[in-house]
């Protein structure tokens, strides 16, 4: 990975410069250095040999089970070592521990075991570029979207998808989903990024003083995934038909996205989630329009910023309400 510019040199005719990317709450200006954002992730050893990761993982194990964290599970520490009797058992173990323990240090030597497990679960998983993926205008050529030849629609695991930026659809304590293998974007994507991640969300928190607002979004390194960077993003929580609020809450969250990756010299590619449709309860068929049209009019105002902007989706339903979306859409800006 480059080291991405400043953020004076973005070109002056975007006129991004002069925009608060992140709305309410901390300015990237104001955390950048703390996370060490410009620098590029070294693990701190080299991934394991696939003949190896179990291994690794039942070493990580090991080095855990004196833990806090181990209890949060109902375990004791000797019990790691019954439940962890095969590779898969061994890595949901794993997981789960990491999902319920809060950012920190970790114990002495955790962090090479950690390091060995999540780079060779990375080069075990199948990676998709989204500089490569067909656009919208290839795939869906009577389609009326206007950023048809800008953007993608792309669905699978979001932490296969090798794009300079990913957007994560968290709550607004920021820190990831504390529910052991919960099937959500957010649990997902911290544990294959791994620990440090959540670590950086907890200096952004603590930093800005308070949770994160509604309709913004925060930036960290990817670390472990073939993404560079995670964009965090809090999207209104619904119950039923949204509220015109909500409509500019969602629209917001997507805008503060793309504003604050701008900032990012090195970002060209970004992969947006379908923000709010899971547990947040935003119905998909009315979030998916609603992204297409933000997504446009973003993209209309700053001309050759971004070289692909993929709507990506994991399951049927978010697919089928783009899919539907993309065969309505107008050819006009959201008013």
């Amino acid at each position: 990975m480059t080291m991405p510019p400043s953020p004076s040199a973005f070109s002056p005719h975007s006129g991004l410069a002069d925009r608060p990317s992140s709305g309410p709450g901390l300015p990237l200006a104001a955390y950048r250095a703390a996370i060490s954002l410009d620098e590029p992730f070294l693990p701190s050893t080299a991934p394991a040999p696939p003949d190896r990761l179990d291994e690794r993982v039942r070493t990580a194990l090991r080095l855990l089970s004196d833990d806090p964290a181990v209890p949060r599970l109902g375990l004791r520490p000797d019990a790691l070592r019954d439940l962890a009797a095969d590779g898969a058992s061994a890595r949901r173990l794993l997981r789960a521990l990491l999902t319920v323990r809060p950012p920190g240090a970790l114990p002495d030597g955790v962090t090479e075991a950690l390091d060995a497990v999540l780079g060779a679960e990375r080069g075990l998983r199948p990676t998709v570029r989204a500089s490569r993926l067909p656009t919208i205008a290839a795939r869906f050529p009577h389609s009326p979207y206007r950023a048809a030849d800008r953007t993608a629609l792309w669905r699978g695991d979001i932490t296969t998808l090798s794009a300079d930026a990913i957007v994560n659809a968290a709550n607004s304590a920021l820190l990831g989903c504390f529910q052991p293998l919960h099937a959500c974007i957010d649990n997902a994507i911290h544990s294959a990024a791994g620990p440090r991640l959540r670590d950086d969300c907890q200096t952004v928190v603590t930093l800005q003083g308070t949770a994160e607002p509604t309709g913004t979004a925060k930036i960290t390194r990817g670390y472990h995934l073939p993404a560079h960077y995670v964009l965090h993003t809090v999207g209104p929580i619904t119950d039923g038909r949204p509220r015109a609020d909500d409509e500019e809450a969602l629209a917001a969250a997507y805008r503060a996205c793309l504003d604050l990756a701008a900032e990012v010299g090195s970002i060209r590619t970004v992969a947006l989630c379908a923000v709010s449709t899971g547990v947040f309860g935003y119905p998909k068929e009315q979030a998916a329009p609603l992204a297409l049209r933000t997504v446009a009019d973003w993209l209309d105002t700053y001309p050759g910023r971004f070289d692909r902007v993929v709507f990506t989706v994991f399951g049927a339903a978010d697919e089928n309400a783009y899919r539907q979306a993309l065969r309505t859409e107008p050819n006009r800006p959201h008013l």
